[in-house]
């Protein structure tokens, strides 16, 4: 049964539980009322260690979303070309066929797997999908990490050697915030997991310090700045190079870079890289006025404390990984990475726990290149725009088969009407995904995993980015309906036919397989809490349940807090956790630069080559014409992507797919209530919201939009369908270091909709 609380009413069946939100990055502490098996309601759950009561409408409406009538409850099946519901046995069966014959024919490196956010909101997502991967042996591997935030994995694995060491803003510390191309006000931040991120904004405004918004739009972040920058699109680089720039011109470099000196090279070729970027050489190319450059450096080196945080404004333009790269090298310059109310390392339970500072590998990308454009491999993942013409290409090493994972790359990647005839043609399509959307309504078989409610939950891949350390787990809030399996099962079995034993043996074997082998590593490395123990005495101490609670229990024992077995016993484990309903408060962030530092260096490697050599592409796009007007996404406080357009509660109202353009540019087109937009990819018509928030000669629309296509069952997305944005853009302009698709900053024509001629571009 649930974990619950104090019944709502004694000797009835409703009653409350715990649960964090896995609907965003804010990861917040919910409490559910749950009558009958169904959950009612949602509040803010004010003991949690976290949040502390916080909510988001996303959070409140999770009933609804949970209940949402179109979400699959059965297996569907393709049968004479129709999907059709189907019990899980006979479903596995098919997912097991299917994929027998692919491997039999063409071997598992023919499947293509595409990954969807949601997966890092979900146990399955974090521990089975790897080994999916692994058993199919495939390289043709994409994800929305390259429709997002790869730049930032890029740089950081080039600066530290570690492309999941991820740098924070120590937002409750911290004198002097510079953000940069995001809007946590609304998207409750990113890569920087904080419960209440508008609250911690003006908790520092409160304590004096200064708040500095870069962004195009007058955004609700940019709303509560000090100063709101508004530069042209895609010239975050240049602009953040002009800083860098001011740094050194006017000896503002800290003197020891706050004592990270002796673990920092590269200074010297940094500062010659920056002489062509003074703020009077980048202004006109930015749209920033000089002088407004050379303050902002100017503030950050003067102030006691200070961070710079960046986010998909910054990531999904042309030069996404310069700028990502840029950030950290401003918060080193100064002297403010590593430091309380800097930058920081955030430091997840589940990592692995602290070993001796020695050089690593470093980070390498290209190991492969995709098949038809030649793009190089980065984090094991091709770019998810060229998912389509791998699929479509006929010739040796043609994919033959897909499996997607809570993904619909149809609305999230460009040209997604391309992607859709690809994937009409694939050979086998399988889906694990509660939706029959835009991609799945492709798929030969469809494997719904169960609603949130029903759903243990760790943010695994999160617990990576949080602005104060913390530990916490929820099991599942409502039992499993009868004969349905977790998430985890689902893909444990389907890792079961990967790997030989077909899908109805035992689930368990997965993660026994995976324990001890785990097991096995750890006690023979020297370096190891657990070094020169028996494997089996430590996997008889595991906690007994379901197989994700048992390697779930291991990473815990053996991270950085944890129990080590019993060596440190007031360490972690995972029945510590269950016993702390509300989460464990693991402290604020602290100095651990040398902890994550893989490079062959063993240093902070602040100038690397791959970088180094890209600063002239960028330095040629100074040079370039300005487009007349540039196309920019955005997000809505009551939306997440393709996926929450389907719940009533989060419709409508400002939760809308909307032209934004600024009311001079609307008069001198004579646009008035609808618009034509013409990108390289193709052209739509979408209604307009005018409004002076945004710079002239740019204009936004959100992504995830685009619904009502045949053949899917979303109502509510289908009523309020919206346009594709994605539909404008040809997907062949990408981040040559990332493999990220260009989603901002694009060239478009804009005309009244309904009129031949066409104004702009």
């Amino acid at each position: 049964m649930a974990r619950t609380e104090t019944g709502v009413e004694s000797g009835t069946d409703v009653h409350t539980a715990l649960r964090i939100c896995p609907f965003c990055e804010a990861t917040c502490g919910l409490t559910l009322t749950i009558d009958t098996g169904r959950v009612t309601s949602a509040r803010g759950d004010r003991d949690d260690v976290f949040s502390a009561g916080f909510i988001c409408p996303k959070g409140a409406s999770f009933g609804e979303l949970d209940a949402d009538p179109d979400r699959l409850t059965a297996p569907l099946i393709r049968r004479d070309g129709a999907l059709v519901e189907v019990g899980w046995d006979e479903a596995f069966q098919a997912a097991a066929d299917g994929l027998g014959t692919v491997l039999r024919e063409h071997g598992g490196q023919s499947v293509a797997v595409y990954i969807g956010n949601p997966n890092a909101h979900t146990i399955a997502g974090a521990l089975y999908l790897p080994l999916i991967i692994k058993g199919l042996g495939t390289h043709l591997t994409f994800s929305a990490s390259t429709l997002d935030q790869m730049p930032k994995h890029v740089a950081l694995g080039l600066m530290f050697g570690n492309p999941l060491a991820f740098t924070v803003p120590d937002l409750d510390r911290t004198d002097h915030l510079v953000v940069i191309g995001a809007n946590p006000l609304v998207s409750n931040g990113s890569l920087a997991t904080a419960a209440d991120f508008g609250g911690k904004l003006k908790a520092l405004r409160r304590r004096g310090g200064r708040l500095v918004v870069i962004d195009p739009a007058r955004t609700r972040t940019a709303e509560l700045a000090d100063h709101h920058i508004a530069p042209r699109p895609g010239t975050d680089a240049a602009l953040l190079f002009a800083i860098v720039h001011t740094l050194f011109d006017e000896g503002l470099v800290s003197d020891d870079l706050g004592g990270l000196e002796p673990h920092v090279e590269g200074l010297e070729d940094v500062a010659v890289l920056s002489a062509g970027f003074a703020p009077e050489t980048v202004a006109a190319h930015c749209g920033v006025p000089a002088e407004e450059i050379r303050t902002v450096a100017r503030e950050l080196a003067a102030a006691p404390s200070a961070a710079v945080y960046g986010r998909i404004g910054t990531s999904t333009v042309e030069f996404g990984t310069i700028g990502s790269w840029l950030i950290d090298v401003i918060n080193i310059l100064t002297g403010n990475l590593d430091r309380a109310g800097g930058a920081m390392f955030p430091q997840s339970p589940v990592g692995s726990a602290p070993r001796p500072p020695k050089p690593g590998r470093g980070f390498r990308t290209g190991r492969w290149h995709s098949r038809v454009s030649g793009h190089p491999e980065v984090l094991s993942e091709l770019p998810a725009a060229a998912l389509a013409e791998e699929l479509e290409t006929p010739g040796d090493g043609q994919p033959t088969a897909i499996i997607t994972v809570a993904g619909n790359p149809v609305l999230s990647a460009p040209d997604g009407d391309r992607l859709s005839r690809a994937l009409d043609a694939v050979g086998f399509m399988l889906s694990v995904d509660p939706y029959l959307n835009e991609t799945t309504r492709h798929a030969d078989v469809i494997l719904p995993p169960p609603p949130p409610s029903r759903s243990a939950h760790f943010d695994v891949a999160l617990s990576n980015t949080p602005v104060r350390n913390n530990a916490r787990y929820s099991p599942p809030a409502v039992d499993l309906a009868p004969d349905q399996p977790d998430e985890p099962e689902i893909l444990a079995r389907l890792a079961l036919v990967l790997y030989g034993m077909g899908p109805f043996a035992d689930p368990a074997l997965v993660d026994e397989q995976v324990i001890a082998m785990t097991l096995a590593k750890e006690t023979s490395d020297p370096d190891s809490p657990v070094a020169g123990r028996d494997p089996e005495e430590l996997t008889a101490m595991l906690a007994s349940g379901r197989g994700y609670e048992r390697r779930l229990d291991m990473m815990l024992r053996l991270g950085p807090y944890g129990d080590w077995f019993g060596a440190n016993p007031e360490g972690l484990t995972l029945q510590r956790l269950k016993d702390s309903p509300h989460g464990i408060d693991l402290g604020a962030l602290r100095p651990r630069l040398t902890e994550v530092l893989r490079t062959p260096s063993g240093k902070v490697e602040l100038a690397p080559a791959a970088l180094v050599a890209d600063v002239a592409r960028l330095t040629a796009s100074l040079n370039r014409g300005v487009d007349d007007f540039v196309l920019i996404g955005r997000r809505h406080l009551r939306s997440n992507n393709s996926w929450m357009h389907n719940v009533p509660a989060l419709a409508g109202g400002t939760n809308r797919c909307t032209l934004r353009m600024h009311p001079a540019d609307a008069a001198e087109l004579g646009v008035t209530d609808w618009a034509r937009i013409k990108g390289p990819g193709g052209e739509l018509e979408a209604p307009v919201e005018i409004t002076d928030t945004i710079r002239r000669g740019v204009v936004s629309l959100p992504h995830g939009w685009g619904h009502g296509q045949s053949g899917t069952r979303q109502a509510v997305a289908a009523g309020q369908a919206g346009v594709n944005v994605n539909q404008l853009n040809d997907g062949t302009s990408l981040d040559p270091l990332s493999g990220t698709s260009v989603l901002s900053g694009i060239p478009v024509q804009i005309a009244p909709a309904g009129r031949s001629e066409a104004t702009g571009g």
